[in-house]
């Protein structure tokens, strides 16, 4: 660490979520950005691909080797690596002692036969020791095992939400966990730098579309975070759809109440567990203009706002999540996670009030 700031590398910086790692880093005291590597745009300016960032770094990306990241001299490394690519880096990264936050799902997962089902691949993870190290990058679930954590696994966009939204009724055993159901609308953004053709502009503009609508690789995480809040086995249906937007997730999940409940005992459990938490707002206001959460009031923040509503004709508890997905959902909680591993404020960087109106 030089000059009492922490020396960072972004690898893989030419995509989406690379860029919005350096947007937030760039105004980050106490770290010093010193990499930026791309294989495709390596030696150009980093502003000529985020443009966004131009009169702010006079940085260009460099060569995306691990043995050339090793030379820079760095203490923390993050990883926005496509899922299957991080798993190369991360031994070598982890046995020369640098602090490490994944944003790939390639350590999120505890089993290691879970990769298999969820992912596709061919054997169960090969480093289930480095699993068991890997801390889930929530600081809202894991505050404690962050600090000092040496690997970081920042969670998926859409579990995000999921997670945060359902993890406090969830854990005062308000809802029936063998049958909760999310639906999630996610932006374009969450494609990537290189996405699909669906994903291209002609083809996304005016689009509600459902994909994946069983078996998303997103459960697994939903699954896992929950169930370790109350030690047993959780079951999640879950669907994603493709929207019309540029940022952005709001997920709506459905759980059957376990017993019949008023609304105060519901913000009860939310209070309980968020009261305390700086990005975590409670929204369900009758007269403003906001009566839920919206993905518009969070664009550009590392906020959740949360919301619910009770069904009680049929016994079902309706909660409602908004994040930007390239902040709370990717780079904003990796620099969060960051903080919180190496001791800074936990908002250092990331205390932006949203843009409005967008």
């Amino acid at each position: 660490m030089a000059s009492g700031r922490y020396r960072v590398c972004v690898v893989g910086a030419s995509g989406v979520t690379g860029g919005e790692l350096l947007r937030l880093l760039i105004n980050h005291p106490g770290v010093e950005l010193v990499c930026a590597t791309s294989r495709e745009f390596r030696g150009e300016y980093v502003f000529r691909v985020h443009p966004n960032l131009r009169g702010r770094t006079e940085l260009t990306f460099s060569d995306s080797t691990i043995d050339s990241v090793l030379k820079k001299d760095i203490d923390v490394v993050f990883l926005a690596l496509p899922h299957g690519q991080s798993i190369e880096w991360v031994p070598k990264l982890y046995e020369a002692g640098l602090t490490i936050v994944d944003l790939s799902a390639d350590f999120r997962l505890k089993d290691p036969k879970a990769y298999v089902e969820w992912y596709g691949w061919e054997k169960p993870h090969p480093y289930p020791d480095l699993l068991s190290k890997a801390v889930y990058g929530m600081p809202e679930l894991h505050r404690e095992e962050l600090k000092g954590a040496k690997l970081i696994a920042v969670p998926g966009c859409m579990a995000t939400a999921a997670i945060i939204s359902l993890a406090p009724v969830v854990k005062a055993g308000l809802v029936d966990t063998d049958r909760i159901v999310v639906d999630a609308k996610i932006s374009s953004s969450g494609a990537g730098a290189h996405a699909p053709r669906l994903d291209l502009h002609p083809f996304r503009t005016y689009v509600i579309r459902p994909y994946e609508v069983v078996h998303h690789r997103h459960t697994a995480e939903i699954e896992q975070e929950l169930g370790l809040l109350i030690n047993r086995q959780v079951r999640v249906a879950f669907t994603p759809h493709a929207v019309d937007l540029v940022r952005g997730i709001l997920t709506t999940s459905h759980a059957w109440l376990t017993k019949p409940v008023q609304e105060p005992e519901v913000w009860r459990a939310y209070r309980t567990m968020y009261g305390n938490e700086p990005f975590i707002r409670l929204v369900k206001d009758r007269a403003g203009f906001q009566r839920y959460p919206d993905v518009k009031y969070v664009i550009g923040s590392n906020l959740v706002d949360i919301g619910f509503e009770i069904d009680t004709r049929l016994n079902r508890l309706v909660v409602l999540a908004a994040i930007d997905n390239l902040m709370k959902g990717a780079s904003g909680q990796a620099v969060q996670a960051m903080n919180v591993a190496l001791g800074f404020p936990e908002t250092t960087a990331l205390d932006q009030v949203p843009l409005y109106p967008v």
